[in-house]
């Protein structure tokens, strides 16, 4: 037995106690006494059961993609591991310290979104509603078990690996809830899965899945992007190299060890925690490790989140002289799938937010 499995076993009478308040407080809010707020603007959320690594960002970021050039829109999220709290709005400066590091990332890359991290999603929904340019349509970031704001449209990502129906709930597996959560969700995404996905696999998995008929199922893929020199580097294609040194600190980065893998003669591996905040005394262990790869073209590589990290450390000139660059990822939804659901929240966004603007005309008008 692992070391894993013996303390899940030794936990498992917490899980018990932690299912029964979990279940509880579901309870509360379907009879009521917790109540629900539905907000006066469109929204989207997305979020899983497990605690982390079913690829919420990238997800997060095919929405602000698809909506971004024709409505104005917003990303609240609550900014997991920042040194501030409460509503903070993005100043410009897209620093990880007062945002986190993926609301911080996504503002560098989408600088028509407005990105803002609240811990109380509903109080930061209606400070984004009373500012001066009030969004047309907010994505909530992580926001499935934040029940006190009700979402237009409710998305649920598993993991393609890890589904939440083979995993059990915290401390004895990695669920933040039941499974029987997973009806709160109008559409469910099942991410990272092979780009080339068998019709008889997807059914068995949607039939694992026991979903209702008002729920609607997607499979999407990880891309992987060129690398991009995070400091003042020539752009190397990963099939030009000799070694690779990948560091990261996310939940779960065995898909990109396997894709760089499949690449790349030599691969060396660092592994931090998700979110983890790098020192100078990581970097000296980075710096040390990369020295002894062998070759001459060889780089560090490492994900886009932790990019957002790095450059606290680039700005110190922590980094000088280390060929760091970062691997950006989309997700795709599998092709013969794609315009279906690009079709079906799009038709829910458009209608939702037209019924809101003949709400404000009424009330206007009134």
């Amino acid at each position: 037995m692992s070391f894993r499995n013996t303390i899940s076993w030794i936990l498992f009478p917490l899980t018990m106690w932690y299912a029964i308040g979990v279940w509880f407080r579901n309870f509360l809010f379907s009879v009521g006494i917790k109540k629900q707020s539905t907000p006066q603007v469109t929204t989207v959320g997305v979020g899983n059961l497990c605690a982390g690594g079913a690829g919420k960002t990238p997800f997060v970021e095919y929405l602000l993609r698809l909506f971004s050039e024709q409505y104005s829109t917003a990303l609240l999220s609550r900014g997991y591991a920042r040194k501030t709290k409460g509503y903070m709005l993005d100043d410009g400066n897209h620093d990880p310290s007062l945002l986190g590091d993926e609301p911080a990332m996504i503002a560098r890359k989408y600088p028509k979104v407005t990105v803002a991290v609240c811990e109380k999603r509903v109080e930061g929904t209606e400070k984004l509603l009373a500012s001066g340019n009030p969004p047309q349509l907010i994505v909530l970031d992580d926001v499935f078990q934040h029940r006190y704001i009700k979402p237009t449209v409710n998305i649920l990502l598993t993991e393609y690996h890890r589904p939440f129906y083979k995993d059990f709930i915290l401390p004895f597996g990695n669920l933040r809830e039941g499974r029987a959560a997973r009806f709160r969700a109008n559409i469910v995404i099942v991410t990272k899965s092979p780009e080339q996905l068998k019709p008889l696999e997807k059914h068995t998995i949607i039939t694992h899945l026991k979903l209702r008929p008002y729920q609607k199922v997607f499979f999407s893929y990880i891309h992987y992007c060129d690398p991009l020199p995070l400091l003042g580097f020539s752009p190397l294609p990963l099939n030009t190299l000799d070694s690779v040194l990948i560091v990261t600190g996310i939940a779960h980065p065995e898909t990109m060890h396997q894709y760089v893998r499949g690449i790349c003669p030599t691969v060396t591996t660092i592994k931090y925690s998700d979110h983890h905040k790098y020192t100078l005394s990581d970097i000296k262990r980075i710096r040390k490790t990369f020295d002894h790869l062998s070759g001459d073209r060889k780089i560090i590589l490492t994900t886009e989140k932790d990019a957002a990290r790095l450059r606290e450390l680039a700005a110190k000139n922590a980094l000088i002289g280390l060929p760091v660059y970062y691997m950006p990822i989309e997700v795709r939804i599998h092709q013969n799938e794609e315009d279906n659901f690009d079709q079906t929240i799009q038709t829910i966004v458009k209608e939702n937010i037209l019924f809101l603007n003949r709400v404000q005309k009424a009330k206007f008008n009134f």
